[in-house]
């Protein structure tokens, strides 16, 4: 190519990296680029330019009251199983009552996250199994169906008999005590499945809490069924929800200690400082005063007997929705500032390094 007299005025040609080849070695397979790799020590608790690493879903309050309406609704199917197993049928009824009342306010706050009713119906359309999103959905529709068709045979057994049911209702009588028990099946998954889906996010802190935060869910959904139905039904058939309250409990301090110990503890901070802080403060605090007063309770004759009940139950339902709030507010705020995103992943690497591992997309940066 001849040159013109404003070649000058061109900027140098960048030059090709160059190949070497290694000891032994020849032809292609010996070929190496003499280039140093890129390397990503260089990022900071500042993230990029400042800004998040991860961005925090658009969840607001609906969410975390769906958390605390799906853990009541699951704990109380249970309850009311075992109350229908053992001949109580006041705690049964009003377990029934609660479920189909917690699931019905919980799918209700679910639409209202969502925007638009049909959106929900959307989500139903087809069955995902790797989505929690939709196998929970489908958890919680299948749940308040059977547990609608129990509610719906107690409360035509309660007004006498006066729902406009016709032919309809020995069918209703034949489905009632297998809708229940199918009901308490899917209750132990409904109370769960939150957890997972928290944890198969990328939340700093929820994703920290993966493993173990089904436990923390189950024992929450336990102690605020348990002291829902102390609220409700008299002491002399309330023996079974004092001890679910009480065993929930003991599961649920232990497992949120134990939860946050495994946890990395940069991400485990939110947990800990600020308003998610203050709730998981209070949530232990009123969970274990409501498991010694469900005791007190339980011991105790007279009058006041009943008054303690309730109080202790309006606690361990307080706890509960501490937990979850307290973890939902944490999961967001962990999302917000790089530096939990970035210091477990850098201490993961060096982990991961020290063992050994080099050879694998992570440690080869």
């Amino acid at each position: 190519m001849t040159s013109s007299e404003y070649g000058q005025f061109r900027p140098p040609r960048p030059q090709r990296p160059q190949r070497g080849r290694r000891r032994g070695g020849g032809g292609r397979r010996g070929d190496e680029l003499m280039v140093p790799q890129a390397q990503v020590e260089h990022l900071d608790e500042n993230g990029y330019y400042g800004h998040p690493v991860v961005k925090a879903p658009p969840w607001e309050t609906p969410v975390g009251a769906y958390l605390v309406l799906g853990g009541i609704a699951g704990g109380s199917g249970l309850l009311a199983a075992g109350a229908q197993l053992t001949g109580r049928k006041v705690l049964r009824r009003n377990a029934r009552l609660a479920g189909l009342g917690a699931a019905g306010a919980g799918a209700v706050a679910l639409v209202a996250d969502l925007g638009r009713p049909e959106r929900f119906l959307h989500m139903m359309r087809t069955f995902k199994v790797t989505s929690p999103m939709s196998v929970g959905s489908w958890i919680l529709m299948g749940y308040s169906g059977m547990i609608g068709v129990a509610a719906a045979s107690e409360v035509d057994a309660l007004t006498g008999d006066r729902l406009p049911l016709g032919r309809l209702r020995p069918l209703l009588r034949a489905l009632e005590g297998p809708a229940g028990l199918g009901a308490a099946a899917m209750g132990a998954p409904l109370a769960a499945y939150t957890a997972v889906l928290l944890g198969d996010t990328a939340m700093p802190t929820w994703n920290a809490m993966h493993r173990d935060l089904p436990f923390v869910f189950v024992s929450s959904a336990s102690l605020a069924a348990g002291g829902l139905a102390l609220i409700t039904t008299p002491a002399a058939e309330a023996g079974p929800a004092r001890n679910l309250a009480v065993l929930g409990v003991i599961g649920d301090v232990a497992a949120t200690r134990l939860t946050e110990q495994r946890m990395d503890p940069v991400a485990a901070e939110p947990l800990h400082h600020g308003g998610p802080g203050k709730l998981m403060r209070w949530a232990e605090r009123l969970a274990v005063a409501g498991g010694v007063g469900a005791l007190i309770a339980g011991g105790r004759q007279g009058r006041g007997r009943r008054a303690l009940a309730a109080a202790a139950g309006g606690a361990l339902v307080a706890a509960s929705t501490c937990t979850r709030f307290g973890v939902f507010h944490a999961g967001l705020e962990s999302a917000r500032d790089p530096r939990y995103t970035i210091e477990p992943q850098k201490r993961r690497l060096a982990a991961r390094r020290a063992a050994g591992v080099t050879g694998d997309s992570i440690t080869g940066l």
